[in-house]
């Protein structure tokens, strides 16, 4: 019965990859015989690949001699007007004037030098680079008698317009977001940086997916040793697939165990480029609508693009009410329970009162009361996030109203917890960074275990451990509690209050810049002595 069972289950055994690059070995050169390379491609690598298109035709020289061609191809991912115009028809209409008595070499080479009017062409002698430009969008042309291939850049697969950012919403600034297309993305930054000394190179990872990776830097003001160690990192990389940045982010971070991110999640070019000015580095990977950035700092994560679009003073007074919301969305459900069940003596007497008049008649603990409450909340969030979008907001505004109404009326929890409740989840909101939210929002937790233990001891723990572990996390060498880490008035003119651009005469100290000035040094004289001409 047991080699029965063995037998019904045997699998064959396949080859398992353990190197990065999974794709042939470029010493496997391409034949002589393009009938025997359409052979391998069609038996050996395409072999059950029905999308892959592989197209014979002759083209005449001015002899009238028949020169066998082919094009190769992966439908869906290329322009196939580009390979009809610019690669078929050309040669077909053209091929006549190539001279008599043309060996294959050449007549391969005044194809690509006189006949082809595809903008980007390239040779190639061996199978793995011809494979992958195939599954990477591009075309093949064969010739037989010449073996190499002239791999043509034809990709022009459906693509998603660019738009605005859906997470980073500005009422001034710029519209335009990131989309899954790479070399898009990589074009926005480069649209707004004209400088040749915005670097962007480009490595591939997945054993699988062969995902484009970027890592952009400014030379001459991002930090080498940065910039080596991005490096460094991604090389370290072997995994089979990367599907989005997301897990490049998981792979190279600093500390997996940190709730909070170590990057910076973007999808505004603005901001990609601004941080490039200011030293930092950014990734750009295939397939994701957003960009990663590094080093950064616990405070950087709470600005905003507006931050810089509108004038100071606004952006400085909206900064603190980040800030605050900072401290609400952590531990406003924790200082209620605090308060009502160990320090009531704290509160005013007629708040007092009037808490314990509206949870008469609750039959949970303040601590299960808020629990329930904030399972709710978490619950009708994740389901909104979910849902389409009419039906999700639509879900999270009365789903909201409903089941809170109806939990007061059913005495299940008092009124006084669904406002604070209420005041929690809109703090949560107010901050810029998706990923920071949430882990606010798992602290929550935390900080109610806390306070139902200890009341207001418990919350003062809890915020000493976490500053303390905040201090312990770094972000590619810089602290991320910088500049407090280390605490200079100069470096705080970006911090809390957002100083008048004018002032803002240097880059952030923690990306370790090579050029720390950002204002001209003759202007910068004439604002600091007070020169009214500074302007001009």
């Amino acid at each position: 019965m047991k080699k029965l069972f063995k037998s019904l289950f045997k699998t064959e055994k396949t080859e398992i990859y353990h190197k990065k690059d999974i794709y042939p070995d470029t010493s496997r050169k391409l034949k002589k015989d393009i009938k025997e390379n359409l052979k391998i491609l069609s038996e050996e690598y395409f072999i059950d690949c029905d999308d892959v298109i592989l197209r014979e035709f002759d083209v005449m020289d001015a002899s009238g001699k028949r020169h066998r061609m082919a094009v190769v191809w992966i439908d869906g991912l290329v322009d196939k007007q580009l390979i009809q115009e610019h690669v078929i028809k050309a040669l077909l209409i053209f091929g006549r004037e190539i001279p008599p008595a043309t060996g294959a070499d050449r007549f391969l080479e005044l194809v690509k030098e006189s006949f082809l009017t595809a903008a980007d062409l390239k040779e190639s002698d061996n199978f793995g680079e011809a494979v992958l430009a195939v599954l990477s969008g591009d075309t093949l042309l064969l010739l037989d008698g010449a073996g190499k291939t002239l791999i043509i850049s034809s990709r022009g697969w459906e693509k998603r317009s660019i738009q605005e950012p859906s997470t980073e919403a500005v009422i001034h600034g710029p519209k335009d977001g990131f989309t899954e297309t790479f070399r898009i993305n990589v074009a926005q930054v480069r649209r707004r940086i004209k400088d040749p000394n915005l670097k962007i190179k480009t490595i591939r990872l997945g054993r699988h997916t062969r995902t484009d990776v970027a890592v952009m830097y400014i030379k001459g003001i991002a930090n080498p040793k940065v910039v080596e160690e991005f490096l460094k990192r991604l090389d370290k990389v072997d995994v089979e697939s990367i599907m989005d940045a997301g897990y490049l982010e998981q792979y190279i971070e600093d500390s997996w165990v940190s709730p909070f991110p170590l990057f910076r999640r973007t999808e505004r070019p603005d901001v990609v480029s601004a941080a490039l000015l200011e030293g930092c580095v950014a990734l750009v990977c295939d397939n994701t609508p957003y960009a990663l950035i590094a080093p950064v700092t616990f405070w950087s994560l709470f600005h905003s693009a507006e931050d810089f679009y509108e004038r100071w003073h606004i952006a400085t007074l909206v900064r603190y009410l980040r800030f605050l919301a900072i401290f609400t969305a952590t531990s406003a459900p924790a200082l209620y329970v605090a308060f009502v069940s160990f320090h009531p003596g704290l509160l005013p007497t007629d708040l007092a009162l009037s808490i314990g008049a509206t949870r008469e008649g609750v039959p949970f603990s303040s601590t299960i009361e808020a629990l329930i409450m904030m399972t709710a909340l978490e619950l009708l969030r994740e389901a909104g996030i979910r849902l389409p979008g009419p039906i999700g907001q639509t879900i999270g505004i009365v789903g909201g109203l409903v089941v809170g109404e109806a939990a007061v009326r059913a005495g299940i929890v008092s009124p006084i917890m669904v406002i604070v409740i209420a005041i929690n989840a809109i703090s949560s909101f107010a901050i810029p960074s998706y990923s920071v939210a949430i882990g606010f929002r798992l602290l929550t937790f935390i900080f109610l275990a806390l306070s139902s233990l200890a009341g207001l001891y418990g919350v003062a723990i809890g915020y000493i451990w976490f500053v303390l572990y905040l201090c312990t996390l770094k972000s590619f060498g810089a602290n991320y509690l910088d500049p407090f880490v280390n605490l200079d008035p100069e470096k705080l003119e970006d911090l809390m209050v957002r100083y008048p651009l004018r002032f803002m005469s240097k880059r952030p100290d923690f990306t370790h810049p090579l050029d720390e000035i950002t204002i001209n040094k003759e202007l910068l004289s004439k604002i600091q002595s007070g020169d009214e001409n500074a302007d001009g």
